[in-house]
């Protein structure tokens, strides 16, 4: 017999996933490839474009392949965010590398911008930030850089998009040129108020509109994959995409105000849904968190640039095999003994907004080891986000009783026990396997009338411990080490 699923794409940084997903939300199986990411200079970060949608096709074609049974009643695609790829319209390649959202070659742009007086009306007409993390300055960059970009792209020549728009464009053989509102809201150039593509920004980032994809809304059918593009039939809609961060506050049910989520991967993003777009005085970003029927959600968001990646890079600092090792290696100790890892390695981003900010380790002594290296880059992945919890808490004028987390770090006992102890809140990971590729489904799911989905077993929870002498004397050097990386 055959079973009906959906197939989620979640194309992340380090590694693409796709997923089989029944029709009461359990996995039938999965499959991941990681990706390769290029620094060319210090503070660059890029990928290649075909390489990202090589990766996603082959996963799709192994997943159809693998599972005859399953009839696929709809693609999902949850994508890493603010990413831009250019591609040329009539051949469907890619004219330059993707830059990624950790890439701050855009850093000048946005200051000279910043030098102008451009800056809060910016934010303001956005809600982001004037930082080199947003497309809009890495796109303005590509068609700087491209031969002949700019008339280029004022002939239709070239096309643009973050990583949903190039996967479909790709999945459609080039019919469909879309992304949805979640998405369109990382780039700067999107008018938060009207959900429309801002005529205003795109002057100011010297971007044609009419290079731009369509919004449509985070549960359309975006359209039908074309035949050849995979290994799936001809017409299989494509229903949802989402960024992953907002597919991964989908997941966790996090629709209305009160709670809060923190996806730890590569960088890490907190984010809790509000009724209405909030103005945030501390720091975080207001953002769409999705559209459903046309109706558009809020959220407001604090983007952390380097999470899980600082894992990677002490691990290879420290000469380590496997990150699971630096875990080891980190609970050898009982704590850090003054050590502070600021993981600024592509500047920092909420709620300092530092792209100038490096790198740094401080506080050792003829007695630090290893050991309280490897403690230290934990404890830093915990303080960011409890940097960016306390933000969040300011603007809302809340405290939230407890954080939900999500990600490939956060499988990590001693990451979440850190957290749970340096923020002092209890924290729950509950037994969401692939957050944001089924949060993505699941948009997909609701948007074609399947049954609601079973819910999930309880969650894990992880209460603090620390006492609160320790908490404290953590925090500070914490503070006063990011007040030498970015104000130095």
């Amino acid at each position: 017999m055959r079973e009906p699923v959906i197939l989620s794409v979640d194309q992340g940084t380090t590694n693409s996933k796709a997923v089989l997903i029944r029709a009461d939300g359990t996995i039938l199986s999965n499959r991941s490839k990681p990706m390769r990411v290029h620094h060319p200079r210090p503070g660059w970060a890029e990928q290649s474009a075909a390489e990202i949608w090589e990766a996603v096709a082959a996963l799709i074609d192994d997943l159809v392949t693998a599972a005859p049974q399953a009839v696929v009643s709809a693609i999902a695609i949850a994508n890493q965010r603010e990413t831009i790829v250019l591609w040329d319209a009539a051949t469907g390649r890619a004219v330059a590398p993707a830059i990624t959202w950790q890439c701050a070659r855009s850093a000048d742009r946005c200051e000279t911008l910043a030098a102008a007086g451009h800056g809060e009306a910016i934010a303001v007409r956005s809600g982001l930030a004037l930082n080199p993390m947003f497309s809009a300055g890495k796109l303005a960059w590509l068609l700087d850089e491209v031969p002949d970009g700019q008339r280029r792209a004022q002939c239709g020549e070239l096309r643009a998009g973050t990583v949903d728009s190039w996967l479909l464009w790709n999945l459609t053989g080039g019919a469909v040129h879309a992304t949805d509102h979640g998405n369109a809201s990382r780039t700067q150039l999107l008018n938060l108020d009207t959900g429309t593509w801002d005529a205003e920004l795109a002057a100011l980032f010297d971007v044609p509109l009419t290079i731009l994809p369509q919004v449509m809304s985070s549960d359309a059918c975006f359209g039908t994959t074309a035949a050849g593009a995979t290994a799936l039939p001809p017409g299989t809609p494509i229903h949802a995409m989402m960024g992953d961060s907002h597919a991964a506050l989908f997941a966790h049910s996090i629709t209305g105000p009160g709670r809060v989520k923190a996806t730890i991967g590569t960088g890490s993003s907190l984010m809790t849904a509000t009724d209405s777009r909030v103005h945030s005085t501390h720091g975080l970003s207001s953002t769409i968190a999705w559209s459903r029927g046309g109706t558009v959600h809020h959220a407001l968001e604090g983007n952390i640039t380097v999470s899980g990646h600082a894992a990677a890079f002490a691990t290879s600092l420290l000469g380590l095999a496997d990150e699971s090792t630096l875990t080891r290696l980190a609970e050898s100790v009982d704590g850090s003994e003054g050590v502070v890892f600021v993981p600024a390695l592509a500047g920092l981003g909420a709620p300092h907004w530092a792209a100038a900010a490096r790198g740094t380790i401080t506080g050792m002594t003829l007695a630090t080891t290893p050991a309280h290296i490897a403690r230290a880059t934990i404890e830093a992945i915990a303080l960011q986000i409890g940097d960016v919890l306390a933000a969040m808490e300011a603007d809302l004028s809340l405290r939230f009783a407890a954080l939900s987390v999500d990600g490939g770090a956060s499988r990590s006992d001693l990451l979440v026990w850190c957290l749970a102890d340096l923020t002092d809140r209890l924290v729950l990971r509950p037994h969401i396997a692939e957050a944001s590729a089924l949060g993505a489904a699941r948009m997909a799911a609701d948007a074609l009338g399947m049954p609601e989905w079973t819910a999930a077993s309880p969650p894990d929870r992880f209460a603090p411990t620390l006492p609160e002498d320790r908490r404290t004397a953590i925090r500070q050097a914490w503070r006063q080490a990011v007040a030498r990386t970015v104000w130095p």
